[in-house]
């Protein structure tokens, strides 16, 4: 080879590197600080329903010094949504309790819904990054030994007066339709009790008042009442996914994906994290099984790991997901 094939080839790789210099400048320090509402909607709702306007929040990351992001989520309570559904990884940080009461304080009093993500009990831990392209990260405690105050942050979700989905079930009326809400504890982690899914929905639907197998007053007429079924949980594992269908969700809520965080323009996420189909790693789209279909919102999440603080290609996001009335 000439020189000038040697000089060639020597400005290329320079070329190559100073992009990927840039690219992880860019990555690092300003996409991951790029954050967006994403404005979507799924007819789910009775004809004639008023609609619901549900602000998805998922995988917070959050460290106690993070007031940027802080003051983003709550510059989002100027929404008025009308129910939060929070999908976990809240806690990034040993004391990121504190920085998550400052993000959420001024959505006291507005209806929410969470289930926990496995950085709601055990901090990061610094890690090859190379292995999170290899498949998705290992579920067990040994990979992330530092117990978080799970309690704390329980503690201060029912201080807001959201209702606890970590294997369980809740009901809420809101505009008039009757919203059963059911979800599942870290599936990553698995923590997941889909076991506990029928029983949890049949004991809420015992001592509902509008049940048709209740007992109701003679004396008045029963009031007509439509209700949505809604099924959250942080990681959209396959197994999760479909058993929500087959108990009747209509939406489901996930994170955890981060929408690959790192993405190539073009092609999307180069890997999910978890065995959902990558073209389903984040935003609105139908989920299938067994004949039936719901619609599945996975959040692409607006934190990252202190360990691997950026993101390309994929913008930190919270979803307001308007339901509104088949047509």
């Amino acid at each position: 080879m000439g020189r000038r094939g040697i000089g060639a080839g020597a400005a290329a790789l320079a070329l190559l590197g100073g992009a990927a210099a840039a690219s992880l400048v860019w990555g690092s320090v300003v996409e991951r600080r790029l954050y967006m509402l994403r404005e979507v909607s799924a007819p789910v709702l009775a004809p004639g329903a008023e609609p619901i306007r549900v602000l998805h929040l998922s995988d917070l990351h959050m460290a106690p010094w993070q007031r940027g992001k802080q003051e983003w989520i709550r510059m989002l309570a100027g929404l008025k949504p009308d129910l939060i559904v929070d999908t976990g990884d809240n806690l990034g940080h040993e004391h990121g309790i504190d920085g998550v009461r400052r993000a959420l304080e001024p959505f006291a009093g507005t209806p929410g819904v969470f289930v926990h993500g496995s950085n709601d009990y055990f901090g990061p831990s610094p890690k090859n990054p190379l292995k999170y392209f290899t498949g998705p990260s290992k579920g067990g405690p040994s990979s992330a030994p530092h117990r978080l105050d799970t309690s704390a942050l329980e503690a201060f979700f029912s201080e807001l007066g959201w209702l606890n989905l970590n294997n369980a079930a809740g009901a809420l009326d809101v505009n008039g339709t009757h919203l059963e809400l059911f979800g599942v504890d870290d599936p990553h982690r698995h923590y997941d009790r889909l076991e506990l899914i029928s029983g949890a929905l049949d004991e809420l639907r015992e001592s509902d008042p509008y049940s048709e197998d209740s007992t109701w007053p003679a004396d008045r007429p029963r009031p007509e009442r439509s209700t949505v079924t809604i099924g959250v949980t942080h990681a959209p594992y396959q197994r999760v996914l479909n058993s929500f269908v087959t108990h009747g969700a209509s939406v489901i809520f996930a994170g955890h994906t981060h929408g690959g965080q790192v993405c190539v323009p073009g092609f999307g996420a180069l890997v999910t994290n978890c065995d959902i189909p990558r073209h389903q790693v984040k935003g609105l789209s139908l989920w299938r099984h067994a004949l039936r279909s719901a619609y599945l919102n996975v959040s692409a999440g607006l934190g990252t790991s202190i360990y691997a603080p950026v993101r390309f290609a994929c913008r930190p996001e919270a979803t307001l997901l308007t339901l509104t009335p088949v047509r």
